[in-house]
């Protein structure tokens, strides 16, 4: 089958890319390279640099595609407090361009890659048949994309399916990116002999999951009568760590002396995120493979090769007053 894969170059596109590519599927792709690493993207995937918010490139890179899985987002939630326009434009724009073109070209299934964001302030576990609550503008971007795609396909009588990842660790994620992915942020300081930096007093509770527990599922999604029509978390539900935690397992397994330094928490934080896996288990059957111990072992591992690097403020701040972070506005990564 032909397979197109929004934000290949990135973290979670780039590693469902090659899933496919070893399925023997044909992928194709497209990545503006805002949020990846050009040497993500496969060899064997025809790559496009190009913007989803692009319509007129989307309809003719999706004309005779089968399956389109949707990857490609400005991924930052505590940023999109601060910086909301950018941050949804690549969320609801990119998305409502990438699935109308889908449709136009009658494509026979849409895989929408949302957020546990979307549960916001709901109890934790969350589960798939909970109200969405989102709590910042990445959240509520994430929300309309799926509004979007359900309506728009269920109109045009074409399959959908909304995959909820969350929390993703492992080889090729952004790690010299100052505005997300928090374990990345504490290897390559760690690794550069500085102190990791935690917001609030970080007693904030998450669950982690490592890459390759997310794409053998997500693949799944792509094909599965069981998953059409459906909202599946993925990912596992059983290591809830806190932040302090992640920061002493880290630093353990790079034997570095921890002593993080703490920052005002940010607003609209969600203090406890964790995703039920048992609608997973039930479809599919679903196990998680790695524990996050090895996950950020990988990590570490793949980090090292590449080198520590400088944190990139790439991103500018839309609203700056006394609630934005510090370690933003005077670029304390």
């Amino acid at each position: 089958m032909k397979i197109f894969i929004s934000g290949i170059a990135g973290f979670l596109g780039s590693h469902l890319a090659d899933k496919m590519i070893s399925l023997n599927h044909k992928v194709f792709g497209c990545d503006n390279l805002l949020g990846g690493y050009l040497d993500n993207v496969p060899d064997k995937a025809e790559f496009h640099q190009v913007d989803c918010n692009d319509y007129s490139t989307m309809l003719k890179l999706t004309k005779g595609i089968d399956v389109v899985i949707h990857c490609a987002a400005t991924a930052y939630e505590g940023l999109s407090v601060f910086s909301p326009n950018i941050v949804t434009k690549n969320i609801v724009g990119s998305s409502i361009s990438l699935i109308t073109a889908a449709i136009s070209n009658k494509v026979k299934r849409i895989v929408y890659c949302s957020s546990m964001a979307r549960y916001g302030v709901n109890k934790v576990p969350f589960t798939e048949d909970m109200k969405p609550r989102p709590e910042d503008p990445y959240g509520i971007g994430k929300v309309a994309g799926e509004d979007f795609l359900r309506n728009l396909c269920d109109v045009h009588n074409v399959e959908w399916v909304i995959a909820v990842p969350h929390n993703i660790v492992g080889p090729r994620q952004k790690y010299d990116d100052p505005y997300r992915n928090v374990a990345c942020i504490m290897i390559n300081l760690m690794l550069q002999k500085r102190q990791p930096i935690i917001y609030g007093n970080g007693k904030q509770k998450r669950c982690f999951s490592f890459i390759q527990d997310d794409i053998d599922i997500l693949a799944e999604f792509a094909f599965s009568q069981k998953a059409k029509g459906q909202i599946i978390n993925i990912g596992p539900d059983d290591e809830f760590i806190t932040i302090n935690e992640l920061a002493n397992l880290v630093g353990n397994l790079l034997t570095f002396n921890v002593n993080p330094i703490y920052k005002k928490g940010r607003p609209k934080e969600v203090f406890l995120a964790n995703c039920s896996a048992n609608k997973a288990r039930k479809l599919f059957n679903y196990k998680p493979q790695c524990t996050l111990k090895d996950g950020l072992k990988k990590m570490i591992e793949y980090i090292k090769q590449r080198g520590p690097r400088p944190f990139k403020y790439h991103l500018d701040l839309e609203i700056i007053n006394e609630l934005t972070p510090d370690t933003w506005k005077n670029k304390l990564f």
